[in-house]
């Protein structure tokens, strides 16, 4: 069975933005989806979050799993990634992910160290990037690093901000092109 398991992003709810439309379409498509709810989403652990990542993912070991990350979820999704023994992760999309320290103290934890690309693309083979051209929290240049070190394909929104239901994203169909895609579909 596929099933896709979405990482919200700092201060983030399961059902923010566009995940609940996501999950609804997926469904259409008879593709089971969940939304994680994130441990202390205002005050995030990198070892909390990954270890929910691991949880879900580790016990569903015989289903093609997709994992999608908006924001500080990426960097999540990366980390979890760097310390996987899962051979089920099929595909991985990025939306407005950091890659690289920032300002945001809260943020920059799950960044201090720079990521093991060689590891992390060790346990998936395929990558979406999707950012905003005019991303205000995450820039531009971060999405576009994260393809190169990824070999992933970037898709960059004009105008889109970063992505999230502040900017006015409750549909991301970039996002759930790029899961089919990934899914043969």
């Amino acid at each position: 069975m596929k099933k896709v398991f979405l990482v919200h992003g700092f201060e983030g709810s399961p059902n923010g933005g566009w995940r609940p439309w996501l999950m609804v379409e997926l469904e259409k498509q008879g593709v089971y989806s969940c939304a994680l709810a994130m441990p202390s989403p205002s005050n995030p652990v990198p070892s909390e979050w990954v270890e929910e990542i691991k949880r879900h993912v580790e016990s569903n070991p015989r289903d093609q799993i997709y994992l999608v990350g908006h924001s500080l979820g990426s960097p999540a999704i990366l980390r979890f990634l760097e310390s996987t023994n899962a051979k089920n992760v099929k595909g991985v999309v990025l939306v407005s992910s950091p890659a690289y320290k920032t300002k945001k103290k809260k943020v920059a934890i799950f960044l201090e160290k720079p990521f093991n690309f060689k590891i992390i693309k060790s346990k998936t083979k395929s990558f979406l990037i999707i950012h905003g051209d005019n991303d205000q929290s995450v820039s531009l240049d971060q999405g576009k690093y994260l393809a190169k070190e990824l070999r992933g394909k970037l898709v960059v929104i004009r105008k889109g901000g970063h992505l999230n239901g502040s900017a006015g994203w409750y549909k991301l169909p970039q996002c759930f092109k790029g899961l089919m895609d990934m899914m043969g579909r």
